[in-house]
């Protein structure tokens, strides 16, 4: 496959599965802050997730101040932040553009439909006061494509290298929403304040679409400790840490060449602490240490791909 086209393709995973990723923290920061809290605490919700995120700069461009609406817009509406929603959705429906002879009509009718009735609807029907429905729109479309990309996509190198980008962003993305979640659960402990476990990790659990699940199978009440391992390490979780390194390493091993040999050993060796691994011995600094070096590792993947596939730096 030329890298060209390996390029978009890869490409077309990420920016689809940013956008869905974007949406589910959104959708668990926007109902955590619908909890009784004072204003700043909320404030500083917002703050964290955008210095997560690695966009507090340039929502400084162009906000005076941290207002939770303000907020939504810039990571859901506004076109002028190249990772806003719109945006990804955007770049999404772009780069299958660029493909439509190496993808499925089905799969450009998905993305084009989704980027224009996006484009159509976010001035007047999704705003940033109904981000609810916009979320669960999202997230819908997101479950749409996905279908239609294991129904009519020929497993071939194309396939491979969307998974790659899909499944590298889905370890970035749940990595960063475990990092806000923790943070905001330290500055709470920090203030004094009285902690309430259950509601926060609770509705963590259910912006992953993993609550019902961790139900039925864990044992643990719904805490901090437990949410993360469940979230970092059960194999069997779609959204999971560990599942997502794993298919990002078969999918690698799949499009292997004569140059890719360390960024396969990488991944491989990703996947084998979290297959391996327990919290206790991955997090002896802490969770947020070990989150910090997750996305060091998961960056470090993506320009290494960049440079043996796709003929640059990703």
């Amino acid at each position: 496959m030329l890298s060209r086209t390996a390029d978009h393709v890869y490409w077309l995973g990420r920016y689809a599965e940013r956008a869905e990723e974007l949406a589910r923290t959104l959708d668990v920061q926007y109902r955590l802050s619908l909890l009784p809290h004072d204003h700043g605490a909320d404030g500083y919700g917002w703050e964290v997730v955008l210095g997560t995120l690695g966009l507090e700069e340039r929502y400084g461009e162009r906000h005076e101040r941290i207002e939770p609406h303000w907020v939504i817009d810039f990571l859901a509406f506004d076109t002028g932040n190249p990772s806003s929603i719109l945006s990804c959705l955007r770049a999404a429906r772009e780069n299958a553009r660029a493909v439509r002879g190496a993808i499925s009509s089905e799969m450009w009718e998905t993305f084009n439909s989704t980027w224009l009735e996006a484009r159509a609807q976010a001035p007047s029907r999704f705003t940033a006061f109904k981000v609810a429905e916009f979320v669960d729109w999202v997230k819908y479309r997101a479950h749409l494509a996905r279908g239609v990309v294991l129904a009519s996509m020929l497993r071939d190198e194309g396939y491979h290298f969307m998974q790659i980008g899909t499944f590298l962003e889905r370890a970035d993305g749940v990595a960063r929403l475990l990092l806000i979640r923790d943070a905001c659960e330290r500055a709470t402990a920090a203030a004094g304040a009285a902690t309430h476990d259950y509601y926060p990790w609770s509705l963590l659990l259910r912006g992953l679409s993993a609550f019902e699940s961790f139900r039925r199978v864990s044992r643990g009440s719904v805490s901090p400790g437990h949410v993360m391992e469940f979230m970092i390490l059960h194999r069997d979780v779609p959204r999971s840490i560990y599942r997502s390194t794993n298919l990002v390493h078969e999918n690698l091993r799949s499009v292997a060449n004569a140059g890719s040999g360390e960024t396969e050993r990488r991944a491989g060796l990703l996947h084998a602490e979290l297959r391996y691994g327990t919290l206790a011995t991955l997090a002896t600094g802490g969770c947020a240490a070990f989150l910090g070096q997750l996305l060091e590792r998961t960056a470090d993947l993506s320009d290494r791909i960049g440079r043996d596939f796709l003929g640059h730096v990703a």
